[in-house]
């Protein structure tokens, strides 16, 4: 009786320490991602590949916890490979589905600039320029201009 109770001890006490090993990884992982993500508010916004390189790292730190969420957490990583294939594979056609989705209405958005006469007739209607009011044209001639420095 005695080895069994300290086999069980064991075993909860490895249980632990993996516990905390993952937390620590989705921990550090997180804290990257937020730092890449606030080091990215102050890169210009004309410098499209230096922060597409930065979101993509994100998606990949992203996809990386999700794997040690789904492993670990849900139990994933020490079941049969052929219940981990059944989740992983309609996971990449979900991908695939977002990404198709995406495309198709980046296309719609641009075709709908060359054949859609109503939104073209809309786009090319110019508003009226209004005239100042009377009061506001003699108020702008009695300020004082700004002194040059």
């Amino acid at each position: 009786m005695d080895h069994t109770t300290n086999a069980h001890a064991d075993h909860a006490a490895e249980a632990r320490k993996e516990i905390w090993k993952v937390t620590g990884i989705l921990t550090v992982l997180t804290i990257i991602e937020l730092a890449l993500g606030f080091y990215m508010m102050n890169v210009p916004l004309d410098e499209f590949s230096k922060r597409n390189f930065i979101k993509g790292t994100i998606v990949i730190l992203m996809l990386a916890k999700a794997f040690y969420i789904i492993a670990y957490f849900m139990h994933m990583k020490h079941e049969v490979k052929n219940l981990i294939m059944t989740t992983a594979v309609p996971l990449t056609l979900f991908i695939w589905f977002i990404i198709a989705f995406l495309y198709e209405g980046n296309s719609y958005k641009n075709l709908r600039n060359t054949y859609d006469g109503h939104f073209r007739d809309r786009k090319e209607i110019k508003a009226p320029v209004k005239e100042e009011h009377e009061a506001v044209k003699e108020i702008k001639a009695v300020e004082p201009k700004p002194a040059a420095e």
